[in-house]
This record gives structure tokens, sequence and C-alpha cells, in this order.
């Protein structure tokens, strides 16, 4: 078994379906190792927030992917398809498979398909943008529409200042439609063509979710959430950054900025909604992959 033709498989799911437990087993029984999937395990000390694998759970099988940045460090997805490929041949070295284990949907894509274009953005624009995103979603989507002089395609997701801003990043750069640019990307091969991919998707239905995330949501506030989100107050980090909107903890940094004003309540329910959020936004991603395919 090579590492070019090495065999991957996915365990995929919305947050708090079980995938880690799931992967462990799985992993035990087959001989395997797990490559994390998540783009908030990719941050060091961003343990509770993410559910990152226990110590425990790490010795009983071999992880990659996790722990592979500071907070304040700007991990790309070409990073993460770098770590991967690292880890397939790693561990196919060793005549050990690889379970991919997680759901965060762009980080999923790099195994279908292509992840990144060759757009090279000039500083201006990278300025104009940036300064756009400060001042909110409405100005980057007013520009994004004004350069495009119609309607933003539907795969765009609107509701996400970063997608939108890279999207006219690539727009203003280019001088070019983003359907254009969108056909001419979908074109170019994936980082893991060649490989045989299969991929399974955990779901629970919605009731039983949204009980579970309650639950690990307590047990986060429990197991020091508060505490990391402090720690990452103390870095002063840049809002654009992953880690300082990720889910969790970006609702407990508000709320410890806000002198802690609101019952203890109040965060958790928030959380809740944003981890909500998050499902529904998984699930499009999984639509979108048509992962059906690969069952």
């Amino acid at each position: 078994m090579t590492a070019e033709k090495a065999e991957i498989r996915i365990l995929t799911g919305p947050t708090a379906a079980g995938k880690t437990d799931a992967a462990i087993e799985w992993a035990e029984k087959n001989g395997a190792e797990i490559l994390s999937c998540d783009s908030v395990c990719v941050y060091r000390g961003m343990d509770v927030g993410s559910a990152k694998p226990t110590a425990d759970q790490r010795r009983r099988v071999t992880h990659h992917g996790l722990d592979l940045a500071d907070p304040s460090e700007r991990f790309s997805v070409a990073r993460y398809v770098e770590a991967a490929r690292q880890a397939l041949e790693d561990a196919a070295s060793r005549g050990r498979r690889i379970l991919v284990t997680g759901g965060s949907g762009f980080y999923l894509a790099a195994f279908f398909g292509p992840v990144a274009d060759e757009t090279f953005i000039p500083p201006a624009v990278t300025q104009e943008v940036r300064s756009l995103f400060n001042s909110g979603l409405g100005p980057l989507l007013a520009r994004l529409r004004e350069a495009e002089n119609g309607p933003l395609p539907d795969w765009l997701d609107t509701q996400n200042p970063i997608r939108v801003a890279k999207a006219l990043e690539r727009r203003l750069a280019s001088d070019r439609p983003l359907s254009e640019l969108y056909d001419e990307f979908r074109a170019r091969p994936g980082p893991f063509e060649g490989h045989s991919i299969s991929c399974e998707v955990l779901e629970r239905p919605d009731d039983e979710l949204k009980s579970r995330i309650g639950l690990r949501t307590r047990q986060m506030l429990k197991d020091g959430l508060l505490e990391e989100a402090r720690w990452l107050l103390s870095l002063e980090l840049d809002p654009e950054l992953p880690s300082a909107r990720a889910v969790g903890y970006r609702a407990a940094m508000d709320w410890l900025e806000a002198g802690s004003r609101l019952p203890l309540e109040a965060l958790t329910e928030r959380i809740n909604l944003d981890t909500w959020a998050l499902v529904r936004k998984q699930r499009k991603w999984f639509t979108r992959l048509d992962l059906k395919k690969y069952t």
C-alpha cells in the first residue's frame, strides 16, 4: 500500500453526534489511526471548547491533525492538506490505515475535490477587503454585488463574512465573474485524487442531537471553557482569525468581555444556539459534497 493510493475512510457528521467515540472504536478494531478533520482542533490550547480527544483517547489510538498551530496563526486549508498527506504517508509506512474524523466542511471538501486556486491577491486588494470586513458583512456584500454587477451565485454562503471576503478578493484581483472563476476552480484536480475514498455520515434525530449539544455545553463549562476563553482574550487575537470566531469560544469571550453581567445560563443558551447553527451549516456541506456517492 503506497501513500499515493492509500485508502481513505471518512467518518463525518454534525457536531455532538458522537463521532469521536465511534471513530476510536472503529480504529481499535481495524488497526487504524485517526486524522482529525476539525478546524478548531488544529489549534494548541483550544482543547475543551473543541471537544478535542482526551489524553487517554490519544493513547489508545494514534491521532494526527491536532495541535498544529497557535491560535494567533492563520491556518489555511492548504496547511491542512499538507498535514493530511504527511499523516497518510506516516501511517502507510507502518502498514496502518487512516480514518478521517470530523465535521469541518471546508477541510472535508479537500478529500473530494479542489480546495485552493492560484489567484494572486495584490496587497491593495487585501487591504481594501480587510477594511470592508472590519465594517461588517453588509459593506462586503454591497461591494461584491457592485463588482459582479448582478446577483451573487447560489453556492456562495452570503452569511459567512470570511467566505464573502475571499470571494471578493478573487473577484477584484482577477476582474472575472465569480461563476467563471468557480467553473475553472472545479475543473482542477483535488489534492487526494487517485486515493480510494469511502465515507459514512453519522447522524441523529434533531431532538436527540439538541439534547446532546446541551449536555456537552454544560460539560464544557464545567471542564474549563471559560478559562480557555480568558486565555484567548489575553492573546488579543485578530477578530478575523478562525480561532477568534470559533463556536463556543466566541460566545464565552463575549460573555467575559461583558463583565459576566449576564447569567451563566444565558451563555449556555447562546452556545447551544450557535452550535445548532453550526449543525445546519454542516448539513448543507454534506449535501453539497454529495457524500452518498462515497458510502
